[in-house]
């Protein structure tokens, strides 16, 4: 099947029992916070608290099991500096710098139609009114 120029064929259906692990790693990058710290990655290193202040939201045990599952995954580099207090960084890996595009892909496709989508909430919550 070719969908807007993109040929999806020979890609596995989701439904097919030899899709697990596909749906495992989706699972893994597009739950609440993982594409949000990889997004706050794309410009360079930061350190844990860092990004516990940028990611609005996060408790600091999310933030900690989301690293650890970007890192399990190969996805997030974690480096700890000999320094007192010790000092650690996370990075994105070569492997999820090839996420970025179409992540920021989604971002920018979600900017261009969060109009359009709050036009269709709306409409959406005004029929279940009456």
């Amino acid at each position: 099947m070719v969908l807007n120029n993109i040929d999806f064929t020979g890609l596995p259906d989701p439904s097919e029992s030899n899709c697990q692990t596909t749906r495992e790693i989706l699972d893994l990058i597009a739950d609440k916070w993982s594409l949000y710290i990889i997004i706050m990655l794309r410009n360079g290193p930061r350190r844990f608290n860092q990004l516990r202040r940028d990611v609005e939201g996060i408790s600091q045990r999310m933030l900690t099991l989301t690293l650890r599952g970007l890192e399990r995954n190969g996805l997030v580099t974690r480096t700890m500096y000999p320094t007192i207090p010790p000092r650690v960084e996370y990075e994105l890996t070569k492997l999820s710098a090839t996420l970025l595009t179409p992540v920021m892909g989604l971002v920018v496709w979600v900017d261009s139609n969060k109009d359009k989508i709050g036009v269709a909430r709306q409409l959406y919550d005004d029929r279940e009114m009456e």
